[in-house]
């Protein structure tokens, strides 16, 4: 049985290249990125759906009066095994916009194919995961094959710009269709080897710091108070941040929290003036076990040293702010099953990792759900010129059909 599931998938080369040709074309930009959502690709996967034999699926559109249909479509799908737990694996429908057109050597809304590579906006962020959860539903019932897990697709919006309207809203309002013994799968994030299993995530927080001295002429700087060097003196500080949270987690690369100053606004024009106020930013990523209000206060406890130090005043905005999510345990019944999957298909265990950034794992990891973040990716999502293999979409497709027909799975 899983033999022929795998063989149909392998011969889905042409399917992939159908799919995806329709999928670049639909644009499925949100409005924050100056698109009208995600309707019409969610009316197309939809419809693929239905061809498949699938009618019943459920529609959970997020309310949005910014979209001319008034709502971002989140849609599901399930296939029922010979057990009711669930393996759902979840993609989502919208991208981010071109960029700089200049930067493309071809059509970014029109699928360019050159032997195993597909190029396209789109194609491997998020259009690959689509694609290979459709293949694997479509070998199932095109061989009329019950897995032993049942099968579950959500199509979510919303995901480039917050998930408000998308995973977030879906396990909001909707959390009861899911049961707490079953397993997610986002493929979404991977190594071009299949090599990364990603459990974990720092939490991150993102703080805008200005500092306000006094403006003088350069030529009398004891008439001011210089911003720059009091922002300077601070930043320094800032770095030293890992000496306070210093515990390791062989888990992340790299394994401590991180406190980088990132961006400086400008601030005066011209070289012969001393500063009166400066802006930087800096970017923290930070192990789970450390709560983002201790990081905040410690900063603040600097900030105060540094006004008395240099007497300046300092103002705090956070831009952003994101506890981390519980870790899925290695030992969990997803990552096991992924990693039989995909050593099963590749010959190579992926190893289990955490990352910096966040993932919409969190949402579930958050209520309890095992959640995996897996695929075989390219790594250049959001790039111009993005790319995708197909044989990374048929491989991708198999490894979820390995998943479902696992007989280690309950």
């Amino acid at each position: 049985m899983l033999d022929a599931v795998l063989r149909h998938i392998e011969a889905q080369r042409s399917e992939v290249v159908s799919l995806q040709e329709n999928l670049v074309a639909l644009l499925a930009l949100g409005p924050d990125n100056g698109g009208d959502g995600e309707d019409a690709k969610c009316s197309f996967v939809r419809d693929y759906i239905r061809g498949l034999g699938l009618h019943e699926h459920i529609e959970m559109p997020s309310p949005d009066p910014r979209v001319n249909s008034g709502s971002r479509p989140n849609l599901a799908v399930r296939i029922q095994g010979r057990s009711p737990r669930t393996l759902w694996v979840i993609s989502h429908l919208d991208v981010v916009p071109a960029g700089d057109l200049s930067l493309w050597t071809t059509d970014p809304w029109r699928l360019h194919v050159e032997d195993d590579i597909l190029i396209g906006r789109g194609v491997e962020d998020n259009n690959q995961a689509v694609v290979s959860s459709l293949l694997a539903a479509k070998a199932l019932r095109e061989l009329n094959v019950t897995p032993n897990l049942s099968y579950g697709m959500l199509f979510v919006a919303d995901e480039e710009t917050g998930s408000k309207h998308g995973l977030d809203f879906v396990l909001r309002e909707h959390g009861e269709r899911f049961g707490k013994d079953d397993l997610f799968l986002i493929p979404d994030f991977g190594e071009p080897d299949g090599s990364l299993l990603e459990l974990a995530e720092k939490s991150m927080f993102w703080l805008k710091i200005t500092v306000t001295g006094k403006q003088c002429h350069a030529s009398v700087p004891h008439e001011g108070v210089n911003s720059l060097v009091a922002a300077a003196a601070f930043i320094l500080k800032i770095r030293s941040l890992g000496e306070c949270f210093d515990r390791v987690d062989p888990l992340f690369d790299p394994p401590r929290s991180t406190f980088e100053p990132t961006k400086k606004e400008a601030n005066v024009e011209n070289v012969n003036t001393v500063p009166g106020r400066d802006v930087f930013y800096v970017d923290c990523r930070v192990l789970a076990e450390y709560p983002l209000t201790q990081v905040f206060d410690a900063i603040r406890d600097m900030g105060r040293e540094i006004e008395r130090a240099y007497g300046v005043s300092v103002e705090y905005h956070v831009v952003q702010e994101e506890q981390a999510a519980p870790a899925t345990s290695p030992d969990s019944d997803v990552a096991r099953a992924l990693s039989r999957a995909v050593f099963a298909e590749t010959g190579k265990a992926p190893t289990p990792r955490g990352i910096g950034g966040g993932t919409v794992a969190a949402y579930l990891r958050r209520r309890g759900y095992e959640a995996a973040v897996w695929a075989t990716l390219l790594h250049n999502a959001h790039q111009p010129g993005e790319r995708a293999r197909i044989s990374n979409h048929l491989n991708d497709a198999k490894v979820i059909a390995r998943m479902l027909l696992d007989d280690g799975q309950a």
